[in-house]
């Protein structure tokens, strides 16, 4: 099974998504994906479950999400009553902007989201109904659009993006994971793999640490996560690569071995099969930009 990314063109003009008010039944649950793009999930209503990096989360009216370029994610929603929810996304290059003197990102909640490894937000009523009046003027420069709109568009962005930094993020650093999702040795191994995904490990070696039966393991695994554990270890794998080809000189052999791959051409399928372009023309794009 392939892993799901969902695939934006970063050289659009306007390399921005929105899709707004989505429901989703349990019958046609989010997809594990994951894509460069940085996303932003507001819930407007309803429940579900949110597995984003490492960790599960509960959805529910009022959360916000923020969820970094890279970042494997997959929503479930509740089958008795499903999450609607906004979903933003956009490009990193599009916020790149003069920072006009001041010590300042649009990206730096993402940054320090990533950084704690918490990526959900439980906001007050005020600061929500702000966050959806600008919601709401997204979508209504989408649906009738006239002169300006990009720009519109993107001046709400910006602005939900300071709000968020000025009146969301201060008490990001309390623990937001939710420990009652999944049976605890799905959350404990998932743990585990995060901090052993390059070494050699597989479903053998991590059923019997689960101790759990190496079919019940993938079918919990599978149930909760939306892949299964060996496409899981690879798309993790691939995603630190990509990582590792952007901010360090180290040669692509170098950085293989330290991914857990044990060839070269094994490694160099798996990247294109995952990220649809080669080691080589990955580091080359990096430096486009």
């Amino acid at each position: 099974m392939d892993p799901i990314r969902k695939i934006f063109d970063n050289h659009d003009a306007f390399p921005m998504s929105f899709a707004y008010k989505n429901t989703k039944s349990s019958l046609s649950e989010l997809p594990d994906h994951f894509h460069d793009w940085y996303e932003i999930v507001y819930v407007h209503r309803g429940l579900g479950t949110f597995f984003i990096d490492h960790s599960f989360y509960e959805m529910k009216q009022g959360d916000l999400f923020l969820i970094p370029g890279n970042t494997i994610h997959r929503a479930t929603p509740d089958k008795d009553f499903p999450v609607t929810s906004t979903a933003i996304y956009f490009s990193p290059n599009i916020v790149q902007l003069p920072t006009l003197g001041e010590n300042f990102s649009y990206l730096r909640n993402f940054e320090q989201a990533a950084a704690l490894r918490n990526y959900k937000l439980e906001m007050r009523l005020p600061q929500s109904q702000h966050l959806e009046l600008l919601l709401d003027a997204i979508e209504n420069e989408f649906k009738h659009p006239t002169i300006g709109q990009r720009q519109s568009v993107l001046l709400h962005l910006l602005q939900l993006l300071v709000k968020i930094q000025r009146e969301i993020t201060t008490d990001i650093k309390s623990p937001k994971v939710d420990t009652l999702v999944g049976p605890i040795w799905i959350r404990e191994i998932i743990l585990y793999i995060d901090q052993h995904f390059c070494e050699d490990i597989g479903l053998q070696t991590l059923s019997k640490k689960a101790s759990v039966t190496p079919a019940h393991f993938s079918r919990v695994f599978k149930q909760y996560i939306g892949m299964n554990i060996s496409t899981y270890l690879i798309t993790k794998r691939i995603i630190r690569a990509r990582q590792l080809l952007q901010e360090s000189d180290a040669s692509i052999r170098t950085i293989a071995d330290q991914c857990g791959f044990e060839s070269l051409p094994h490694f160099h399928a798996m990247f294109k099969r995952v990220l649809s372009v080669t080691p080589a023309a990955a580091r080359k794009s990096f430096s486009s930009f």
